[in-house]
């Protein structure tokens, strides 16, 4: 199921968390984040992590308004990085002809959240994934077996390739996308 989402600030308020207090009649009106924007816009600062020279993905996990993983493209622990070496590319074809192009040294932002929940014994059945990019084919799999209820992306990557797993998952597919003007506090 694909939706789209314009997500705008969830509340106005008075005054400034942010503790700049400039002095009295100086405060102006400050843009609560909604969650669907506050959940993006860390997938967006933890994509600043990915070492993949190709693209700067992020992905977080969550349940209940609650962050339970974290995940960016990069190499394994300990294995060097494309930005420390070269990406290695390799081809694949879909079955409707087009060619796909993958790093050999990358693990995608998704499978890494997934890990690191793992490696934690978090359990992330019947959770929500915040991605800066709409998951490939090979990613929505495994979130379909691990039991992500909704997939929330920013960019479109290839939704023409999922469209046919989405359905017959019934794993809801959100695009919301974080305005660069709507970051609240200017302080």
């Amino acid at each position: 199921m694909l939706e789209n989402k314009r997500v705008m600030a969830e509340e106005t308020t008075a005054g400034c968390c942010c503790g700049n207090d400039a002095g009295e009649g100086s405060r102006g009106t400050e843009k609560r984040l909604g969650w669907h924007e506050y959940f993006m816009s860390v997938a967006h600062l933890i994509s600043r992590r990915a070492t993949c020279t190709r693209g700067h993905i992020g992905a977080v996990i969550v349940r209940d308004h609650s962050i339970l993983s974290t995940g960016y493209n990069g190499a394994p622990s300990g294995l060097p990085h494309c930005n420390e070496t070269n990406c290695r590319i390799y081809r694949s074809t879909h079955p409707d002809g087009t060619v796909e192009e993958n790093c050999v040294n990358t693990i995608h932002a998704e499978i890494n959240a997934i890990a690191q929940a793992a490696k934690h014994g978090v359990s992330i059945s019947d959770s929500d994934i915040y991605i800066t990019a709409s998951p490939c084919i090979h990613c929505l799999k495994v979130l379909i077996n691990v039991g992500i209820k909704t997939i929330y992306y920013d960019k479109p990557y290839k939704i023409e390739h999922i469209a046919e797993l989405l359905r017959l998952s019934g794993i809801r597919l959100v695009q919301v996308h974080v305005e660069e003007g709507d970051k609240g506090c200017t302080c």
